[in-house]
């Protein structure tokens, strides 16, 4: 058995323990759902958990390994093959959460990006490339960082004060920088590189881009209009 897959498995049964141990938070996102206008936009604001140490990790390995971005598909440093399938666990635990807790027509939006993203990590971890590129794309979790304040000063009825119009600030700044350019540089990386890439893979990559793109867009909106133009 290939240790990613390992690592996949362990990842899942821990953050399955996690949320089924005392403690959990049913309902999540009502309270974005609350402040946001739509029911999905809370379960998408409300339901991503953190995944420990992933936030800080991704930046790190790129100041430690500045050739990293010369290479995204051979090169990783230690450790990022094993960030990248424990996010997989993640995801996959996120989901199977998901078709059992919550109703279709709440979650349907997150299970496509689970869908999506399982499948591109995926086959990183199995073909121990793309890693760097998978990399990259967890730079977005520095926003999650922001994403969860503000869902937690949702949850305790902080919506009117300093801490959250600041949050909201930083928030939507960094969502700009590590969401939308992110994935933006990754698409251009992509349209760049296509005669060095398989075309399966390229293809996968390439809907995956077309798919999360939009989705981020319409994510940002939804903040914008919560929290600014409500």
């Amino acid at each position: 058995i290939s240790p990613g897959l390992l690592v996949v498995a362990g990842s899942f049964a821990a953050f399955r323990v996690r949320m089924e141990g005392p403690g959990r938070l049913e309902g999540f996102g009502r309270g974005a759902a609350a402040e946001g206008g739509t029911e999905d936009t809370g379960r998408e604001l409300g339901n991503q958990r953190a995944l420990p140490s992933t936030h800080s990790f991704p930046p790190h390995r790129f100041c430690l390994y500045p050739g990293l971005s010369e290479d995204l598909v051979g090169t990783h440093p230690p450790g990022a093959h094993s960030l990248v399938a424990m996010s997989v666990g993640y995801f996959l635990e996120d989901f199977v959460d998901m078709l059992c807790n919550q109703k279709l027509r709440q979650s349907w939006e997150l299970l496509f990006h689970h869908s999506v993203v399982i499948v591109c990590f995926g086959i990183a971890v199995l073909l121990h490339q793309y890693v760097g590129f998978a990399l990259v794309a967890l730079l977005v979790e520095i926003n999650s960082i922001f994403l969860h304040l503000r869902q937690i000063l949702l949850m305790a009825n902080l919506v009117h004060t300093t801490c959250y119009r600041l949050n909201s600030i930083i928030n939507l700044g960094t969502y700009v920088v590590f969401r939308i350019a992110t994935l933006a540089w990754m698409t251009r990386w992509l349209f760049l590189n296509r005669e060095n890439v398989p075309p399966a893979t390229y293809a996968v990559g390439t809907v995956g881009m077309a798919i999360m793109t939009p989705m981020n867009i319409i994510l940002f909106y939804r903040l914008l209009r919560s929290d600014f133009f409500k």
